[in-house]
């Protein structure tokens, strides 16, 4: 299965991320993936083990050329069927040293929740919705053109008297 790195920072004895966080900070690694010709029923397993909401297929040389989520595998796919028959072909991925900001704008912008992370082109991480949220249990986040509050309602807008 290989080891897991990711960040933890959630511990009260590590600082706070820094500005200079990177997705390479957050980044689950190493990555389980699956082939195109592997079956439904084997990618069903797997991510059943491993505990995976999604995982990158890739080709004969480690590229990423899908992505399968828990999603692609409740539909009415048959566990003989192909992963190629399931997976989006809709890869996005990001070097390891871009900002989360990005990364979360890409996922929002394109409404998944797991991007692809590369190092010099090759799948070295995943990234998901639930990694980025770190950054908001730590406060690491900056509200833009906070509006003003609102006035209390307490009678009507203007006085009697003028």
């Amino acid at each position: 299965m290989g080891n897991r790195r990711v960040a933890d920072l959630t511990d009260p004895t590590k600082s706070e991320p820094s500005p200079e966080t990177t997705v390479d900070d957050l980044m689950v690694s190493p990555v389980h993936t699956v082939r195109a010709r592997q079956s439904v029923a084997e990618l069903r397993e797997l991510m059943r083990e491993l505990q995976l909401r999604s995982m990158p297929v890739v080709d004969d040389e480690g590229a990423a050329v899908g992505m399968v989520s828990l999603t692609d595998l409740m539909a009415e796919a048959n566990d003989g069927a192909r992963v190629a028959s399931i997976m989006s072909e809709r890869v996005y991925s990001i070097p390891r040293y871009e900002k989360p900001e990005v990364a979360a704008r890409i996922m929002r912008n394109h409404g998944f929740h797991h991007l692809v992370i590369t190092h010099e082109k090759k799948l070295i991480g995943i990234l998901s919705t639930f990694d980025l949220l770190k950054l908001v249990e730590n406060h690491r986040f900056v509200t833009k053109n906070a509006g003003t509050r609102p006035r209390p309602s307490g009678g009507r807008g203007r006085s009697e008297t003028g």
